[in-house]
């Protein structure tokens, strides 16, 4: 089937086409013959009852440093597409809660993957608190005396800020650690929401599993191994790419989170596990396919494509 595909994305002049998984989904949609469309967040309107956006035809070619080739703009509902691509990266910040509750007025006459109002509902390191028995001891406070409580009983901790990416602003945080009063102030005037506190998992030295789930189903998986002088796995920080096979564990906790991902909506998923715990659900714009594919992996984006297909068949009318 030929669908009508619009992706909304962050300029596509300035993605690493090697490792954007947005940019797999696409050669994919074009490989199959749907028409793309692109267009930016900030040219997102409402107008009256129409969300409506300069589109612009979209080619694209696995070629770093020309990749794609964009045609004239033109202005459209967005309910004239069948397939609305939501894959803007973070920061999770009011901009991107606006495009959710603009696009939720299309979703599902036109697909939205993924479900925006989920997208909004479910923060990464938010929602993954629906599954305690499944992650490291986590702590979501501002609280100064909740989070020393918390450090008191767990030791080594992880402080991050709860809608942060990319492994930015990722701290390792010792006992009688002489930084963390610096710290706590630093954070206290750069981020106004609650943090993150999670106990130190000394495995992440032996990698981050980013893991791939499609309609609640596992899809493919990458390990993804710091450098020796980094707390940080993630790929854009010098995280390396390992191939890797799912363990009993990991095949429990996609077996656990799968019909809570399928229930929202939520249809392209990556989550992170170190040595078999549960540490973040990622909804926004995940990443791993082009690691994946390297590595001999599954094709990602053509499970993706599948889904799609199959649910824009399934559509009434």
């Amino acid at each position: 089937m030929k669908l009508k595909v619009a992706v909304q994305m962050d300029p596509i002049a300035r993605i690493n086409i090697r490792g954007d998984s947005t940019f797999a989904l696409l050669l994919e949609a074009q490989r199959r013959g749907h028409d793309v469309s692109y267009y930016t967040p900030d040219k997102l309107s409402l107008r009256g009852r129409d969300v409506v956006a300069p589109v612009q035809p979209l080619t694209v070619r696995d070629h770093h440093g020309d990749h794609f080739t964009l045609g004239d703009a033109t202005r459209a509902p967005l309910e004239s597409f069948d397939v609305v691509l939501l894959r803007q990266d973070p920061p999770f910040d009011l901009a991107y809660i606006t495009t959710t509750h603009l696009l939720e007025r299309i979703h599902p006459k036109t697909l939205v993957v993924n479900n925006p109002a989920s997208v909004r509902n479910a923060p990464e390191k938010l929602f993954v608190m629906d599954f305690p028995d499944l992650m490291p001891p986590t702590l979501i406070s501002r609280d100064l005396d909740e989070i020393n409580s918390f450090r008191a009983e767990h030791g080594a901790v992880v402080m991050k800020p709860l809608h942060g990416h990319g492994g930015a602003a990722v701290f390792r945080v010792m006992p009688q650690d002489m930084n963390f009063g610096s710290l706590f102030d630093m954070f206290s005037v750069t981020f106004r929401e609650s943090w993150v506190i999670q106990r130190f998992l000394p495995e992440v030295s032996r990698g981050d599993k980013r893991i791939i789930l499609v309609d609640g189903e596992f899809a493919g998986a990458v390990n993804r191994v710091p450098a020796a002088d980094d707390l940080r796995s993630n790929m854009v920080r010098g995280g390396a790419a390992r191939a890797t096979d799912l363990t009993p564990r990991e095949s429990e906790i996609c077996e656990r989170i799968g019909p809570a991902l399928r229930e929202r909506g939520l249809l392209f998923v990556g989550i992170d596990v170190i040595d078999g715990l549960l540490t973040e659900i990622n909804v926004t714009s995940p990443t791993g396919i082009r690691a994946i594919a390297a590595l001999g992996g599954p094709d990602v984006a053509a499970i993706v494509w599948d889904r799609i297909e199959a649910k824009r068949s399934q559509a009434p009318g």
